[in-house]
């Protein structure tokens, strides 16, 4: 069994204990104001095997199995795991500074992480074609920049629900991980994006 699917059966363990104890939820979520007294920055990580409802969780693990089943074969499963919790953490931080003195802010999910191996997976590969909605075809390089842009855009904004810091941070820390293990640290990505192709 892959490390992939392993991390989705006990991301889905966790989430569905959580939906039935709301206790066992708001102790693992992110709840940056209660993170220091006592000191509970477990959080981070434990941030992302909970989730809002199963409509969260199943978007995340979908989107999660269909990127980490290829990712891990070409990374191997230490790197996996390393950046997809790494992710996580990472993802979860810019909130807890942003949002530390607001006692009414919790975030959960596993987006973060989820980001990280989406993007990682898109600079391998930046020209294979990625289905938006699973229906809308189009290059992953273009995804790419157009997800980084709005994401960035509703980050600023600090509006809704959803945590685009999260978004955000998880995605960029999943470009600058592939930079640090891959051994031309980019230009095998750049050498990619100079041999454009489509379909």
């Amino acid at each position: 069994m892959s490390v992939t699917l392993i991390i989705i059966i006990i991301t889905a363990a966790i989430s569905f204990a959580a939906f039935q104890n709301h206790s066992l939820m708001d102790k693992l979520l992110l709840w940056p104001a209660k993170m220091n007294s006592p000191v509970e920055y477990y959080r981070f990580l434990t941030a992302g095997f909970v989730h809002a409802d199963t409509m969260h969780l199943a978007f995340n693990m979908i989107s999660f199995y269909f990127f980490g089943e290829i990712l891990e074969k070409y990374i191997g499963y230490q790197y996996f795991i390393i950046l997809y919790l790494i992710g996580i953490i990472v993802s979860c931080i810019p909130s807890y500074f942003k949002k530390r003195h607001n006692p009414a802010y919790r975030s959960l999910g596993a987006s973060g992480g989820v980001a990280a191996i989406i993007f990682a997976s898109i600079y391998l590969d930046p020209w294979n074609t990625i289905y938006i909605f699973f229906s809308i075809p189009m290059p992953s390089i273009l995804f790419a920049v157009i997800y980084l842009g709005y994401t960035a855009y509703l980050a600023k904004k600090d509006a809704g629900f959803v945590n685009h810091d999260a978004h955000l941070w998880g995605s960029i820390f999943g470009l600058l991980f592939m930079l640090v293990i891959d051994p031309s640290h980019g230009m095998y990505f750049i050498n990619m994006l100079q041999h454009p192709r489509f379909g």
